[in-house]
Parts: C-alpha cells; sequence; structure tokens
C-alpha cells in the first residue's frame, strides 16, 4: 500500500488477537470496514477542559519571543555565577581564551541547532516519512481523521493542525511543528490498521494534547540550555586537562603560551560525556510531559479511549511491534518507542495506563 497520488481506504480492525496482529500492510488480517465518519461530537467534555479563546497571533509570538529571551538571559545568570563563584572567569581569561567570548559561543552554538530542527521539524518529518498531507479528504477515512483533530483541536483551544497519514507498518503517531499554529500531526498506515476507531481517537487525542501544551517549544528551550552547558563546561574541563597535561607554561612576556592537543582531546571527551548527561535529563522530562499529555488527552477524548490507545500499544510491542525509525531526531514525538531505560523517551505503557486509571 502506498500513499501517492491515490490514496487508498484505510480501515480499522473490527477484531484483533494477541499473537495474530499483522504489522505489516496489507496481509490477512482480519478486518471491517470503518466505523461511519460522521462522529458525533463528544460536548460532554467541553464542560471539564473548556474552551479557551485564542490570542491574538502577533501576542502568540511575542510570548515566544520574551520565552526565549528570558531563557537566554537565565542561562547566562547561571553561568556566571557558577563561574565567578569558582573563579573559572579569571582563570580562564589567564589562559588566553576570553571568558565573555567563551559564554556567548556556547549560547550561539547551543541554541542555533535546537532552534534550527525545531524551525525545519515539521518540513522534515514530512519528506522523512513520505507523509502525505490530507488536504482534501480523499475517503471516508480520511474525512473522519481530519473532523476528529478539528473537534479536538477546538477542545484544545488551539488552530487546527495540518493532518497526514504516512505508510508504515509501525503502530505510531506524532506531533511536530514550530508552533501551536503551524503544527502538524502524523498517523501511520499501521496504526489505522491495527487500531480500533475509538483507540486511534485516543492518540490522537494524545498528540494534540503534546501540541497545546507546547512541547515542541519547550523541548527545544530544554534542548538549547543543555547545549549550552555542555558546550561551555567542555571547554573549561579542556582547558583543565590541557594545564595538567603542559602545566602552567608561560612565553616571555608572562602570557599563556596557548592550549594544546590537551584542551581539544579533553573537551571532545568531555562533550561526549556532558551530552550523555543531558540527554538523560531531556528524556526525563520527556517521560513527564507524556504523562501530562495522556491526562490532557483523557479529557479532551475520555479516558476510556487513551487507555484503550495505550493498552493496544502494549499488546502490538508484546507481540513484536515494528519501529520505523527513519528519522530519529523525531523519536521523542512519538506516542511509542524505547522503554525501561534513563535514555528512554518515553515512559513503560503499564506506568501511564495505571496513571490513567488513577487520575479521578
Amino acid at each position: 500500500m502506498c500513499y501517492g497520488s491515490h490514496r487508498p481506504l484505510a480501515i480499522f480492525p473490527e477484531q484483533i488477537h494477541g499473537p495474530d496482529l499483522n504489522l505489516g500492510i496489507g496481509g490477512n488480517s482480519k478486518t471491517a470496514p470503518v466505523l461511519p465518519v460522521a462522529a458525533q461530537p463528544q460536548t460532554s467534555y467541553l464542560s471539564s477542559i473548556g474552551r479557551l479563546k485564542r490570542g491574538p497571533l502577533i501576542l502568540q509570538s511575542m510570548k515566544r519571543i520574551t520565552l526565549f529571551a528570558l531563557t537566554n538571559v537565565a542561562v547566562l545568570v547561571v553561568i556566571s555565577i557558577v563561574v565567578r563563584a569558582l573563579g573559572l572567569d579569571r582563570w580562564i581569561g589567564a589562559h588566553g581564551i576570553s571568558y565573555t567570548g567563551l559564554m556567548v559561543m556556547s549560547l550561539v552554538i547551543g541554541f542555533t541547532g535546537s532552534l534550527f530542527s525545531l524551525l525545519i521539524s515539521k518540513w522534515m518529518a514530512i519528506r522523512a516519512y513520505s507523509i502525505e498531507l490530507i488536504k482534501t479528504p480523499a475517503n471516508s477515512t480520511e474525512q473522519w481523521l481530519v473532523q476528529t483533530v478539528r473537534e479536538q483541536s477546538e477542545k484544545a483551544g488551539i488552530p487546527m493542525p495540518d493532518v497526514g497519514i504516512y505508510n508504515s507498518p509501525e503502530a505510531n503517531a506524532f506531533a511536530t511543528g514550530r508552533s501551536r499554529n503551524s503544527a502538524l500531526v502524523a498517523v501511520s498506515s499501521g496504526l489505522l490498521h491495527q487500531m480500533r476507531q475509538r483507540e486511534v481517537e485516543g492518540v490522537l487525542a494524545h498528540e494534540v494534547a503534546h501540541i497545546s501544551n507546547g512541547d515542541m517549544v519547550t523541548m527545544t528551550l530544554l534542548q538549547g540550555v543543555l547545549n549550552t552547558f555542555v558546550v561551555f563546561f567542555s571547554r573549561v574541563i579542556g582547558l583543565l586537562v590541557d594545564s595538567f597535561l603542559q602545566g602552567n607554561r608561560r612565553d616571555d612576556e608572562g602570557r599563556s603560551s596557548g592550549t594544546g592537543i590537551g584542551f581539544f582531546i579533553g573537551s571532545l571527551v568531555a562533550q561526549i560525556f556532558l551530552g550523555l548527561l543531558a540527554s538523560m535529563v531531556v528524556m526525563a522530562y520527556s517521560r513527564r510531559r507524556e504523562f501530562a499529555a495522556d491526562a490532557m488527552a483523557a479529557r479532551i477524548e475520555g479516558k476510556d479511549a487513551m487507555i484503550g490507545a495505550l493498552q493496544r500499544l502494549k499488546v502490538i510491542h508484546e507481540g513484536g511491534g515494528v519501529l520505523d525509525d527513519r528519522s530519529a531526531s523525531l523519536a521523542a514525538f512519538k506516542i511509542s518507542h524505547n522503554y525501561g531505560n534513563w535514555f528512554a523517551s518515553h515512559p513503560p505503557l503499564d506506568h501511564r495506563i495505571q496513571a490513567l486509571q488513577n487520575a479521578h
């Protein structure tokens, strides 16, 4: 099955039995036609979540700019306090490196990559997964998908995101985009084949919740902050290593003779090590935001839909589900990924199900 110029009708299975899961596209799985696309609006949840008023676009842009500026200032302040408290500013200067220049360079390097990734995230996702955006629904399934996302977006108080389908055997979905006003919700053809309609509604609500919570921007800011610290302190560690290897060598005028090979090796090793620690922090935050997205999805679409989706994912993964890793940078934004370790972007499914079951 290929989503090209002619998009076929995706279908929801009527019955799925654990060991008989068909994780490919097509095959001999038992299927039934898609349920009626004219889903009834679930107004019973509007009272609990409310319809948030959309602020002017210029006001939302100003908020993002202010948040970015305040984050940069906070990073500089924290680094300055730590460096001055340890006396590293004078020590760095004594080694022929400008402390201010190093700090600014770290800030630029730290945020440039993460911000650039955010800005092109939607474009990159579309091309990495060959996502077919649904501009005009070509069949009942696409009509139902667009309608469901539109209703959920209205409940969450966000602009309608783009909706797309990508051809993959994995049962997955993700949200991406540079802001709430330019977002994308993408679902795999495998998800539509392996989940019932109510479960897919839970998955879609989860992705809409990510957009509403601003997780893409928040993750970018967090990554930029950590990148800045990694770059700065890896250079400082490199200076320490170089100073230890060379001693306090000075030229004839008493100035530092500059950095040697110890600086480059030390900073490289330190950057790798600190980068791993930073990844652990980012993944820990990612796991927390999953619980928040699950909770909001339950308010938007109903607890039964979200729990049903997670339970279905558990069955699929226990049956040897397929992971589509064409774009590793989007792994943290998918509904499922590696579980059970410090570098996992998502909590164990059992923990997420239990959290929803215990919620009031």
